[in-house]
């Protein structure tokens, strides 16, 4: 057996230049939320890392992520397979189909067997295995089969993290994540209905560049991409400071662009990079749309109460930093005994969990 190319000798061929394989490595550190200085580490690894073999598998899913992942820009799709990874089994990138799709989804498993990566969108149908199949496999056998020899697992979407909506009461086919199942591997998870492209694309960078998981909070999510709360970052943040609110879609301070938590924006309790990477090659997000965030990327969102209610109701007209800080540990408060009842949540700064208790105390 030959020995594979490596990311390097795959852009050299492409005649890439040593300029020009420094500014893909200056790209790379961006994607992946890394500092200019760490440019020499990941050019040295990418002159010794050999393309990864990707496994995808969509189960219970609108191919929203997949959508959302053809939209990167920064690397686009095109790079991420032909500069980063082979995309060896996909269901709906591959050109083949049948028998000869499955093939090569073998043939990846036996000749990567232990190292390949695995990347699943969709949560599992628990209820009845002809809910979710493909090539007359159903998704937990499928999903147990290619597991059992991957390196690492890339859970992508809200509905592989969480279950998604199709979790959501009565989940009619018993949906669950993919961590609920597979328990021996390292995992993480990249929420988001859908998630970012850039956040995709980056994590998948990052575990191929350096052989490992980026660092992830308790909800195993990548803390580059959500070590921090919408809200703290939010453009609008400093019109809720103000106690400045829309409270309606068409209203005056709607037109003015005023903060939508009244409207039930979930900025607040939601950890994502929306308000700084944002889409559409970082152009816009819901908020900057005049949306209010729906907390998309954290579990139990459908279920976690009206969409267009406010988390809580602002104790003053005019927030100043102490009144702030009273309304944001309320919201806090009372969303995540919303979604966790008594619980931990992930409230994470600085790597810290905070449970219900200590936000109650924070805002009494």
């Amino acid at each position: 057996m030959s020995t594979p190319q490596t990311i390097y000798e795959s852009l050299h061929h492409q005649g890439f230049s040593r300029r020009d394989f420094l500014k893909f490595c200056g790209i790379s550190a961006t994607i992946m939320g890394l500092s200019p200085s760490m440019i020499p580490r990941i050019a040295k690894a990418l002159e010794n890392t050999p393309k990864k073999s990707v496994i995808w598998l969509s189960f219970q899913e609108c191919t929203g992520c997949t959508e959302s992942l053809i939209r990167a820009h920064a690397p686009t799709i095109e790079g991420l397979i032909f500069d980063h990874i082979s995309l060896d089994y996909h269901h709906t990138l591959q050109a083949a189909s049948g028998r000869a799709a499955e093939q090569a989804r073998e043939n990846a498993m036996k000749e990567h067997h232990g190292d390949y990566l695995l990347v699943v969108d969709g949560s599992i149908p628990m209820g009845n295995p002809g809910y979710s199949t493909s090539a007359g496999i159903s998704s937990l056998d499928m999903l147990k089969e290619v597991a059992s020899g991957a390196g690492a697992i890339i859970a992508i979407g809200t509905c592989a993290a969480y279950g998604g909506l199709p979790h959501a009461a009565p989940n009619p086919t018993g949906a669950v994540s993919v961590e609920e199942l597979i328990t021996n591997k390292p995992l993480i998870n990249i929420p988001g209905c859908p998630p970012i492209p850039a956040v995709i694309a980056g994590v998948i960078s990052y575990i191929v560049t350096f052989g490992q998981l980026p660092k992830r909070d308790s909800l195993k999510r990548p803390i580059t991409f959500f070590g921090q709360n919408i809200h703290d970052r939010c453009y609008r943040r400093s019109f809720y400071d103000q106690g400045l609110f829309a409270n309606s879609f068409d209203d005056e301070g709607a037109k003015k662009g005023w903060c939508l938590y009244k409207l039930g924006c979930k900025g607040p309790v939601t950890y994502n990079a929306c308000a700084t990477t944002k889409w559409n090659e970082n152009v816009s997000f819901p908020i900057e749309a005049g949306h209010g965030c729906l907390g998309c990327s954290e579990p139990h969102f459908w279920d976690a109460g009206h969409f267009y209610q406010a988390l809580s109701v602002p104790t003053r007209e005019i927030v100043g930093t102490a009144g702030y800080a009273l309304a944001a540990g309320a919201a806090v408060g009372v969303a995540s005994a919303m979604l966790n009842k008594k619980k931990k949540v992930d409230a994470t700064k600085n790597h810290e969990t905070v449970t219900i208790h200590d936000l109650e105390r924070t805002s009494s």
